[in-house]
């Protein structure tokens, strides 16, 4: 596993959790690169000086929190992930085991986009892996 920097990381969230003037519109079906931050263990972490990944948004609640899965350029394969292309330049693979509810004010720019038959597929694997 590799070394974490948590302090850092600390930082820039008390950053970003105070920047209450900045405003994302977002919808479903979104790709944004979003500050995921140093997480525990085996959570995914977002990359680089700002803690940051794309992710693919699945569903908005309100103007401010939206359930998300983090995405990888990395080719993976298996039960807990899918390939498409989210119109990035890249092919993205969704990271399904991964997915979770964030703030808003994560999300720094829209990069792309799913189109309808993708996501309805992804939906549909989300579904089966969280058994609902």
């Amino acid at each position: 596993m590799n070394k974490k920097y948590f302090h850092q990381w600390g930082e820039i969230k008390t950053s970003i959790n105070n920047d209450k003037e900045r405003v994302a519109f977002f919808s479903e079906r979104d790709i944004w690169i979003a500050n995921l931050g140093e997480n525990i263990g085996y959570e995914e972490d977002g990359k680089g000086d700002t803690y940051s990944r794309p992710i693919l948004i699945i569903r908005t609640y309100g103007k401010n929190m939206c359930f998300v899965v983090p995405l990888s350029t990395t080719g993976k394969r298996g039960y807990f992930y899918h390939e498409f292309d989210g119109h990035t330049g890249k092919m993205s693979v969704v990271l399904l085991s991964q997915a979770r509810v964030i703030d808003g004010l994560r999300l720094r720019r829209k990069i792309g986009y799913a189109s309808e038959n993708d996501f309805k597929a992804i939906k549909k694997r989300l579904r089966n892996i969280l058994g609902i």
